[in-house]
């Protein structure tokens, strides 16, 4: 199986300093979800991981976040795309979970679901965080010029990423990066 596991917040949507909320707050970022439907066409299965400690610090409800994915799952679907799973952490920072990025449980959680080798997976974020949770578990990470990355453009890459990072001006390029390969994954030596 070809996966691909993508953040959420500043990777496929506008991210927010005071929590994306409402379903009315949840605004795609241009070509991003044209970008995940080229990559199922392309035969990518692809899931989100998402740290959304909103859920923690009771800022918003469980009912709010399914509200909120229900319209990305409907957005995606018109332009006949999917995501086949979203794994999401709910705690607050202060909890000690495994769960949230930069540790590796959604991750972990992901792997174990779908049956994969995660050395042969790619991730894409706009954080430190979200590579760092990937590369933890052997994933391959891209960074996405967009989101919190957005001031990076132009910048040489900070030492908290990973070293074998792949920078990509947003989404779109990094799909066109990816289906350009012919959808051969990159093998890791045993």
């Amino acid at each position: 199986m070809k996966l691909v596991i993508l953040d959420r917040d500043g990777t496929i949507n506008i991210d927010s300093d005071v929590f994306i909320k409402t379903p009315e707050e949840w605004v795609p970022l241009p070509g991003a979800l044209e970008a995940i439907a080229r990559l199922n066409h392309a035969g990518w299965h692809v899931a989100v991981a998402s740290n959304q400690s909103g859920l923690g610090r009771g800022l918003f409800d469980v009912a709010s976040l399914n509200a909120i994915h229900a319209k990305m799952h409907k957005a995606l679907a018109a332009l006949g795309g999917r995501i086949d799973a979203v794994f999401y952490c709910p705690h607050s920072p202060d909890e000690g979970c495994q769960c949230r990025k930069p540790l590796p449980g959604l991750f972990e959680q992901i792997g174990e679901r779908f049956g994969v080798d995660l050395r042969a997976t790619h991730v894409v974020g706009d954080t430190p965080r979200d590579l760092q949770a990937g590369a933890a578990v052997g994933c391959q990470p891209h960074l996405v010029l967009t989101g919190k990355a957005e001031a990076l453009r132009g910048q040489p890459m900070p030492g908290e990423y990973p070293s074998h990072t792949r920078v990509h001006h947003d989404l779109g390029a990094f799909a066109d990066w990816l289906i350009s390969r012919s959808g051969s994954v990159p093998r890791m030596p045993s």
